[in-house]
């Protein structure tokens, strides 16, 4: 059994989808899994009078639910001439990766996420709310933490899957969490993100519960739910690393309105310069800030060498377009989102 997984075409934010198919194994070759197809009408990829889309195995891992011998596949959308369809934004990161890769840059990412049962975040009252913020961060205990059981469950998924999972955390604000991805290069990272996320929702199922990606889930006192990214080249990770650190920070200020543009829809309601956050409207890095756009995490500076945590993405990030725009930015001249028609 391989499960073909994909990005629909929902705006302005894409989901993911999934089939599967059965095939003669055991797989031990992307060339081995067939490029399959799907009705395009139906995932807002095509229109009904030619609605066929092709589904281009990019990357596989074994399948820790169903086990055996069995395998998710990530895939790429395509055009019925075999083309990159218009969602398809990991083509896109493709062709920058290959353009910068003598840098040899690597990639990470801070999934935060909340943990919903029905319309309220799981373990929540069904009316009113819970206590303040404060005692949930990295919490334990009945009264701090809620759905622990299935992020364990998640985590050790991701480990049968051969997933380069990092770490898990209960987040700040109460059934919200966190799992940490990398660091990778760009489209391994980004892949192994998205079957991430997709393992995440299909154990979720088990558990009458679903990861929201919203970045601002609850109005009020509540911390937002970001996809903290962090990033570095060689030239970064080597000797005076810290300067070109510093010069990467500058570019990222140059092109801050265009990286906004991609860094998730609804953004702008967790960037207010509040919990743990820097103005949408104002760019700002600093060393050990949380509250700043760019954070250069302390032990960085001290060592002079190392990455840049980009906290300004947003949960519902998608992570094709997000290394792009770090590549382009950082290493490149400069990043423009409606090159690609993205915004």
């Amino acid at each position: 059994m391989a499960e073909y997984i994909w990005l629909d075409g929902k705006k302005p934010t894409a989901e993911l989808r999934a089939k599967t198919k059965i095939i003669e194994g055991p797989v031990t070759s992307l060339e081995q899994i067939p490029v399959w197809g799907f009705d395009g009408s139906s995932t807002e990829q095509a229109e009904g009078r030619f609605s066929d889309c092709g589904l281009k195995p990019v990357y596989f891992v074994p399948d820790p639910i169903r086990g055996g011998k069995n395998i998710l596949v990530m895939c790429e959308v395509l055009n019925a001439d075999g083309s990159p369809h218009a969602t398809n934004t990991r083509a896109v990161l493709e062709n920058v990766a290959a353009k910068f890769a003598e840098q040899n840059p690597w990639f990470g990412v801070e999934q935060e996420y909340t943990l919903y049962q029905g319309d309220r975040p799981f373990g929540w009252p069904e009316a009113g709310f819970p206590g303040p913020q404060g005692k949930y961060y990295c919490g334990v205990g009945n009264d701090k933490v809620y759905g622990r059981p299935l992020v364990e469950d998640h985590m050790q998924s991701c480990l049968d899957a051969g997933l380069t999972i990092s770490g898990i955390n209960a987040e700040v604000m109460p059934a919200q969490w966190e799992f940490q991805i990398g660091p990778l290069p760009a489209l391994q990272a980004a892949d192994q993100l998205w079957l991430a996320r997709w393992l995440l929702q299909r154990l979720g199922e088990d558990y009458n519960a679903y990861a929201k990606l919203d970045p601002k889930p609850v109005e009020g006192d509540w911390n937002g739910a970001g996809g903290h990214t962090n990033f570095s080249t060689e030239s970064m990770r080597g000797d005076n690393g810290i300067e070109f650190i510093k010069a990467a920070c500058e570019k990222l200020k140059s092109f801050h309105a265009q990286h906004i543009a991609v860094y998730g829809a609804g953004n702008e309601k967790r960037l207010t310069g509040k919990h743990e956050t820097c103005s949408v409207h104002e760019f700002r890095s600093g060393v050990g800030d949380r509250g700043a756009s760019v954070r250069i995490p302390t032990r960085v500076s001290n060592e002079g060498r190392g990455y840049l945590e980009d906290r300004r993405p947003a949960a519902n990030l998608d992570p094709y377009q997000i290394f792009t725009a770090l590549l382009e930015t950082t290493c490149g001249q400069g990043f423009d989102s409606k090159k690609y028609n993205w915004a």
